[in-house]
């Protein structure tokens, strides 16, 4: 049934057909997945086999004070969640980085990337391949960037072993989060590399881009937005909004974040980046399987002057403000709430995303040494 209406038309009595066809096929009534206001032409280039939406709850945070770069003042920022608690909580960090002054926020690396893997005859092909691209990046700078009018090679690594050669392209893609964009001028690029060498390119994705998957490359190298955040929480506002000392909230980060991070092996030290980062992007029209790599978020706390000092470091932030699903008219309103729509804001919207993570991890710390956690979501997520 689907392979014969995926390549039909996206007007809305186009979609009322299919949902029919799969009603008759569940024996189940989907009144609810056809109510929606999104025009499904629209929705065009998004969905195959569109039959209706899928709504999820959107609320807002803040004002969050914001000092950044590109983003500075305060915002309200949109979030779109199933699990209660959540917002209740991120909003309550709010208050306390207000109280601190706000959040200090700067994008340290804007790239994305993509590693095609090329099948050569030994290591000495290899090394050849190497040779010839160190000696003429500038032809294939021209081949990828002749593919797109906002992508711009920025990087290329070379990762030789045994018969396979790995090529870690890093693109500047403007505003947008650009993995199609990266993978049209990667394997431009790659054919040419291809014709003047003889190595062979098996996948234009080989696996070391690293895209939706934790890996230490992109933890430490970063791809998409790096962005590091900070704020000092006055003793006080610890003590009296999240009812705990300074010195718990370290010790519980500390032990939690560092220690218990380090025990299971993971690939992130926080204690729990991706659930804010997963609101935001499904409110904002982002990649929501991306939120992989920006769970490899690391968390620190330190007692600063008796005061509490937290600061996040988010290696991998693919995001974007224009293109993908940013251009759905809801997920279009939601970023315009930030003033975050179009060109020439993404890496404001990536300030603001990482100071609410900050906000989300300092009110789950302070909730887990106060010992409150569960009584929280007792209350409100139930």
């Amino acid at each position: 049934m689907g392979q014969g209406l995926k390549n039909r038309g996206c007007t809305r009595a186009d979609v009322d057909e299919r949902r029919a066809a799969v009603e008759e096929f569940s024996s189940t009534k989907l009144n609810a997945i056809a109510s929606y206001t999104i025009d499904p032409e629209s929705a065009r280039s998004n969905i195959e086999n569109m039959i209706g939406c899928i709504q999820i709850p959107l609320g807002f945070v803040g004002p969050l004070h914001v000092i950044g770069e590109y983003a500075n003042g305060e915002f309200l920022v949109p979030m779109a969640t199933t699990e209660g608690a959540l917002l209740a909580s991120v909003n309550r960090g709010c208050s306390l980085v207000n109280a601190g002054g706000g959040v200090y926020v700067r994008i340290v690396g804007d790239a994305m990337t993509r590693a095609p893997v090329f099948r050569t005859k030994g290591v000495s092909h290899s090394l050849e391949a190497i040779k010839w691209i160190t000696e003429n990046i500038d032809a294939v700078r021209e081949a990828a960037e002749a593919t797109t009018g906002h992508g711009k090679l920025i990087g290329l690594e070379t990762f030789p072993n045994g018969r396979n050669l790995f090529l870690r392209f890093s693109f500047h893609t403007a505003d947008a989060m650009g993995m199609n964009m990266c993978t049209i001028a990667t394997e431009a690029a790659a054919r040419l590399i291809e014709k003047e060498t003889g190595a062979v390119m098996i996948s234009v994705s080989g696996n070391m881009c690293m895209d939706k998957k934790p890996a230490a490359i992109n933890m430490i190298s970063g791809r998409g937005k790096t962005v590091i955040a900070d704020c000092t929480i006055p003793a006080y506002a610890v003590k009296e909004r999240m009812h705990t000392t300074v010195e718990a909230v370290v010790d519980t980060n500390y032990r939690k974040n560092l220690v218990g991070s380090a025990m299971a092996g993971s690939l992130g030290q926080n204690a729990h980046a991706a659930n804010m980062l997963a609101a935001m992007f499904i409110a904002t029209g982002q990649d929501p399987a991306q939120v992989v790599e920006g769970s490899m978020t690391s968390t620190l706390c330190e007692e600063v002057a008796g005061d509490l000092y937290i600061s996040v470091r988010i290696p991998s932030l693919e995001i974007g403000t224009v293109g993908g699903g940013t251009k759905l008219p809801t997920q279009a309103e939601a970023l315009e709430i930030m003033g975050c729509r179009g060109t020439g804001k993404s890496r404001k919207l990536g300030e603001i995303m990482a100071a609410a993570v900050l906000a989300g991890e300092l009110s789950t710390l302070g909730a887990q040494a106060a010992g409150h956690l569960g009584k929280a979501h007792a209350k409100l997520g139930r």
